[in-house]
């Protein structure tokens, strides 16, 4: 124990910046070492990075990764999902509980494992899937309990599929950490072109491009860039990616980051050098171990060979990145909520306005984008680099990442040209329902998205095609259930996922979530009341109107458009199929 804690105070001691910026990391670190977050590891964090112990223990209960008590040698993390859980992840959970003899939560009498569930883990293309310490175990329905205990990690295939690739032209074609193999396909000539350019005409090309943010709210990308860039220098300007990905259905972040992560950081850094900014941040999901691993790996390489650090090639732009983790917190995927978190606080949304372009990170103008908005500026540069051209990123024409998953032949993620139907995503690439089974319903959105009527399956995937119908895109997430499934229990898993990570600053959302999950949950079990339907209804009006944030926004949207499509679910008893 002692060993530990010199090897934590030595961690503390290397920190750069010994200030309230640098608690999560300093806590995730001592989860690391001790496996929890000792009273006296507090202490020494509070003393060091000057915070006050109750704010540090106020951040350690927000986040699920972080623990104040001794917990197990090993956490077993299973995914809860709704795709995961048509799996039957819910039955190896118990039988999980049931092997070790312990409730979910405890660990076991030897301290060896514990048992939790997890919201979503990314792997929905692989489900049902697991998180065993720091180690992957995809489709574990196949796995012995005993197996499943000791199994090796079991990392999950990374690719794209689809049509004419622009994005993805570089994921799985070699080795993503080497910077070598990069530079030869082309790497960091857009970077290198753009920094021939004046910043405002590289701003003026990604508004040309028509690129949207790919985050799910698809703000035009070059406007936000245009309105955080200035003329003055002494001003200090932030970069950050958002690869925060927890949504339930989407892990086209988790593709990217394997198996092409330099065009990531590439397209970080030319929206630096448009807006001036000297530092960036990419935060990364706490369960997303292995991606985290990779970046910080091509920072370091980026770093050696010039690309990153003072005065690049001799230009006098100077930046660098700098990786931090999540430590499980789904509302930390909204932009304020993510700055909080990096400031070393509740990742809790602020109120808008003012907005991020002017007070985002520390208070100063903030370019954020996700992973794969950042991708596409890599690659607007580049084809301008070749053919002076910009206009292939139009939204008409341009490309969107899909996550495809559930009841699927080929599930994985799509590159696919906006305007692509729903019906041939899902029955052509996609391959249909497996067994010859029938479609019983399409999730489009997420969790916080929608399920799409039969009849507007045959859809176009555009953001224009989209609205006018009231539906929404997301972030690209397509969650496709068979005729076995209940789809009562897939809108109580939603509701059950937002009740989970509502961070309850806002009474619509804390209270709207936990009394949405409440009446489903009494509907499941067949105690129905006569003003259900109603009560539903008014709880998703008012969390749509009146809470601060997205999460609480559309916590009511799957609920809601199922009622619609399917009223009668919700009058009379449920019946669980798996």
């Amino acid at each position: 124990m002692n060993t530990l804690h010199e090897d934590l105070k030595k961690y503390l001691s290397g920190l750069r910046e010994k200030k309230r910026s640098s608690l999560l990391p300093a806590l995730l670190k001592a989860q690391e070492l001790f496996g929890y977050v000792p009273e006296e590891t507090v202490d020494e964090i509070s003393r060091v990075l000057r915070v006050p112990p109750v704010d540090i223990y106020g951040v350690i209960e927000f986040y699920s990764l972080l623990y104040s008590e001794p917990t197990a040698q090993t956490i077993i993390r299973i995914c809860t999902s709704p795709v995961c859980a048509s799996k039957g992840s819910e039955k190896i959970k118990k039988a999980l509980c049931e092997y070790l003899g312990v409730p979910e939560g405890t660990p076991s009498p030897d301290k060896r494992f514990m048992v939790e569930s997890v919201q979503c883990l990314g792997m929905c293309d692989h489900a049902p899937s697991a998180l065993v310490g720091e180690k992957t175990l995809t489709k574990i329905g196949s796995m012995k309990i005993p197996d499943l205990l000791t199994a090796a990690e079991s990392k999950p295939e990374n690719k794209v599929s689809g049509k004419n690739p622009v994005l993805s032209k570089r994921c799985c074609t070699g080795d993503p950490e080497n910077i070598d193999e990069y530079l030869d396909s082309g790497g960091f000539g857009g970077l290198k072109f753009a920094m021939t350019m004046d910043e405002e005409r590289i701003l003026e090309v990604i508004k040309t491009s028509g690129l949207r943010g790919r985050g799910g709210a698809g703000f035009p990308a070059g406007i936000k860039g245009e309105s955080t860039a200035g003329k003055r220098e002494d001003i200090i300007r932030y970069v950050v990616c958002n690869a925060d990905e927890s949504e339930p259905g989407s892990f086209k972040d988790r593709v990217l980051l394997s198996t092409d992560p330099f065009t990531i950081l590439e397209g970080m850094l030319i929206a630096a050098f448009a807006i001036k900014a000297r530092k960036g941040y990419i935060y990364i999901r706490g369960e997303y171990f292995e991606q985290r691993r990779i970046f910080v790996s091509i920072i370091e390489s980026a770093r050696k060979r010039g690309y990153l650090g003072e005065n690049i090639f001799g230009t006098g732009f100077s930046f660098d990145v700098e990786v931090r983790s999540g430590a499980g917190a789904y509302i930390c995927g909204e932009e304020t909520a993510l700055f909080e978190s990096i400031e070393g606080k509740r990742g809790i949304p602020r109120n808008k306005p003012p907005f991020p372009v002017t007070k985002g990170l520390f208070n100063q103008p903030t370019e954020i984008n996700n992973v794969e908005t950042f991708g596409y500026m890599t690659r607007i540069m580049e084809n301008l680099a070749k053919n002076g051209d910009a206009k292939e990123y139009k939204p008409v024409s341009g490309t969107k990442l899909f996550c495809l998953s559930g009841d699927v032949v080929r599930p994985g993620v799509y590159e696919m040209p906006f305007g692509t139907k729903l019906k041939d995503l899902v029955f052509d690439y996609g391959g249909g329902i497996p067994g010859g089974r029938k479609p019983k319903a399409i999730v489009l959105g997420g969790a916080s998205g929608m399920f799409v009527p039969e009849a507007m399956w045959d859809i176009p995937l555009d953001h224009e095609h989209l609205e006018q119908a009231g539906l929404v895109m997301g972030s690209g997430v397509i969650m496709v259930f068979d005729e076995r499934r209940d789809i009562l229990k897939i809108v109580l898993e939603i509701a059950e996922f937002f009740k989970h990570e509502s961070c309850g600053k806002c009474y619509p959302c804390q209270l709207g979530t936990a009394r949405q999950l409440e009446i489903l949950k009494r509907i499941d079990e067949g105690a129905v009341e006569p003003d259900d339907c109603g009560k539903l209804e008014d709880i998703a009006y008012t969390m749509t109107n009146g809470s601060i944030c997205g999460l609480g926004q559309t916590a009511g949207s799957a609920v809601m458009s199922a009622l619609q499509l399917w009223p009668e679910i919700f009058k009379k008893e449920g019946v669980s199929v798996l």
